[in-house]
């Protein structure tokens, strides 16, 4: 069993990346915005019942797939470094993998803010994300919450051996993907 916990900021390319990693492995893709979306239609995301059922679910998903026979998960996220809660998610997620005597594999997306706010109107973004489809509104997240939230850590901040950092700014998804792949043999 593997893990690829594939995080950076919003609109960095996480989800696109996962979709061509899926399609040159057999690991499944589950972006956060799949639980996200499904409870938004029943509780704002910020709310505290919107909260918990996101973490509910996914903490349930981890669980099942993590003692199943499948190759492996691709999981992708923001990763707010500045928040100690976000280093418990990830610690909690680690540790479902680790007792079933998974691989745990971190990858760290960063791309400058011009090309994420390019990123954040593509089609498959939008396809993927209804939450994301108010342009205007998205926008304005991706740029107010670098004020509150670091989102790419800092150098030597993640001290894992499988571990690998790229800065996809001006490189395809599928670029990316095989680097993944050939990196981590996966």
């Amino acid at each position: 069993m593997k893990l690829v916990l594939l995080f950076g900021p919003q609109a960095v390319g996480k989800m696109t990346v996962g979709h061509e990693l899926e399609k040159v492995t057999e690991l499944k893709l589950f972006h956060n915005h799949m639980t996200i979306d499904l409870v938004t239609k029943f509780f704002d995301y910020g709310s505290k019942e919107g909260k918990r059922l996101v973490q509910l679910f996914r903490k349930e998903i981890f669980k099942q797939f993590a003692q199943s026979d499948q190759y492996g998960m691709i999981f992708t996220f923001v990763w707010a470094f500045n928040f100690e809660s976000d280093g418990k998610f990830v610690e909690d997620v680690c540790e479902i993998f680790e007792e079933k005597g998974a691989d745990i594999f971190f990858v760290e997306l960063e791309s400058d803010l011009d090309e994420r706010l390019k990123r954040n109107k593509t089609p498959h973004r939008l396809e993927h994300k209804p939450s994301k489809r108010n342009i205007e509104w998205s926008e304005n997240d991706l740029k107010t919450s670098m004020d509150r939230y670091r989102m790419n850590s800092l150098e030597g901040e993640i001290n894992k051996e499988n571990y690998l950092r790229i800065n996809n700014n001006d490189l395809s998804p599928e670029e990316v993907a095989l680097q993944i792949k050939e990196h981590f043999n996966l």
